[in-house]
C-alpha cells in the first residue's frame, strides 16, 4: 500500500503595497497634473475677472453718456455753459425743462404788468414750485435773473389753476416769444468730469448763479461713472459750440476710459434745439 504525502509548500512573500519608487513616481505625476489643471483654472478666473471689470466700466460709461444725452437735449435754450478749473475738473451746467407749451395772454412790455397769465396746459402737470421763462436769449437772462423782480424773463409761480398762472406779484416780461412759447424750469443740473477719474451729477444747488459753480460749492454729487483718464487741461472731455441763427447748439462728449490696460473713447455729439 502506497501512502501519498503532501510536501509542504515554501512560504511566499506578500506582493501587496507600493515601493518607494512607485510612490515618488505617482507623487510627481500628480504634481504635474495639479500644476497643469490649476494654471488653466487660474487663467480662466483671471479672464473672467478682467472681462467683468471691463464690462462694468462699459456699462457705467454707457449709462452716464446716455443719461447726459437725454438731459442735455431737454435743456432750456441758452442755459448750457461749460467751465473748467485747470486739471481739476470740467463741468457742464444746464437748466432742464419740466414742461413747455404756448401762452395765450401774457403781460409783456410795454403793456401793463399783471399778476396772471393765460396759457395752454402741456401734457405734463405744471408745478407751482417751478419758475416760468419766456424767450431767453442768453445765459445771462437765466443765470443772472431775479425771479422775484417785477420785470424780466424768469418769474416765480405762486399758483396754477385751470389755464391761469398766478405770480407772486404783478410782473412784466421783457419780450414776447415769436412762437408764443413758455417754459417751466426747476433746479439746474451739472455734470462734472473730475480729476479722480469720476463723472458726478450735481443737483439741488442755487440755479441762479452769475458764475458757474464748481464741485466744491455744489455739495455731494451722485457718482455716475469712473475710470475716466482724460487730461482735463489738454484733452477736455466736453466741447461746447453755442447756437447761431442757423445752427443749434452742439455738445461734443469725448471721455476716455481706461480699465485693465485697455482704453476706449467715446465720440458722442448732442444737438440741443434752441427755439425760445
Amino acid at each position: 500500500m502506497v501512502r501519498l504525502t503532501r510536501r509542504p509548500q515554501p512560504f511566499k512573500l506578500s506582493s501587496q503595497g507600493f515601493t518607494l519608487v512607485e510612490m515618488v513616481t505617482v507623487i510627481i505625476i500628480l504634481g504635474i497634473l495639479v500644476i497643469g489643471v490649476s494654471s488653466f483654472i487660474l487663467l480662466g478666473t483671471r479672464i473672467f475677472v478682467d472681462s467683468t471689470s471691463v464690462d462694468q466700466v462699459l456699462s457705467q460709461s454707457r449709462f452716464a453718456i446716455e443719461r447726459m444725452t437725454r438731459e442735455i437735449r431737454n435743456a432750456l435754450p441758452q442755459s448750457i455753459r461749460v467751465a473748467s478749473n485747470g486739471a481739476n475738473y470740467q463741468c457742464i451746467e444746464f437748466v432742464p425743462i419740466t414742461a413747455s407749451a404756448s401762452y395765450t395772454q401774457l403781460p409783456i412790455s410795454p403793456f401793463t404788468a399783471s399778476e396772471t397769465a393765460s396759457v395752454m396746459l402741456p401734457q405734463v402737470p405744471l408745478s407751482s414750485a417751478d419758475q416760468m421763462v419766456v424767450y431767453p436769449l442768453s445765459s445771462a437772462d437765466i443765470y443772472e435773473a431775479d425771479p422775484s423782480a417785477a420785470t424780466g424773463r424768469v418769474f416765480n409761480v405762486k399758483s396754477i389753476a385751470a389755464n391761469t398762472i398766478t405770480f407772486d406779484q404783478a410782473v412784466q416780461f421783457e419780450e414776447a416769444s415769436p412762437q408764443s412759447r413758455y417754459f417751466m424750469i426747476a433746479d439746474a443740473v451739472s455734470y462734472c468730469f473730475e480729476s479722480d477719474g469720476a463723472i458726478r451729477r450735481y443737483q439741488g444747488y442755487n440755479k441762479f448763479n452769475q458764475d458757474q459753480p464748481g464741485p466744491a460749492v455744489m455739495g455731494n454729487g451722485v457718482l455716475m461713472a469712473e475710470n475716466v483718464v482724460n487730461n482735463i487741461s489738454s484733452q477736455p472731455p466736453i466741447h461746447f459750440t453755442n447756437a447761431t441763427l442757423r445752427n443749434n447748439a452742439v455738445v461734443q462728449l469725448t471721455p476716455l476710459f481706461s480699465v485693465n490696460l485697455q482704453e476706449f473713447q467715446y465720440q458722442h455729439q448732442v444737438q440741443v434745439v434752441n427755439v425760445p
